[in-house]
């Protein structure tokens, strides 16, 4: 018999994502969270973009948010990492 211990994310009731250490699904729900305070950032300023784009622009920020830490401290260019497979956004 095997035992396997999974780290559930849960979000308002829905099952984001699930994994097999503590500190993957703490990193996932932070970066959660980051997307969800985004989104009134977003969602400020004057441009006209769709409520399921500020979602993703959104998680798309927060899953990069090392990178765009740089930019904004001033880095010229943001080094080239292999592309990350595309996860489906739920609502977050």
């Amino acid at each position: 018999m095997t035992v396997v211990t999974q780290f559930v994310v849960i979000r308002e009731g829905v099952e984001k994502m699930t994994f097999t250490s503590k500190k993957e699904a703490d990193a996932y729900d932070k970066m959660l969270d980051i997307a969800d305070n985004l989104i009134p950032f977003i969602e400020k300023s004057d441009l006209e973009i769709a409520e399921n784009d500020v979602e993703k622009l959104s998680f798309y920020l927060a899953s990069n948010k090392d990178d765009l830490l740089a930019l904004l401290k001033g880095a010229s260019a943001v080094k080239q990492t292999p592309p990350k497979t595309k996860r489906k956004l739920e609502a977050a």
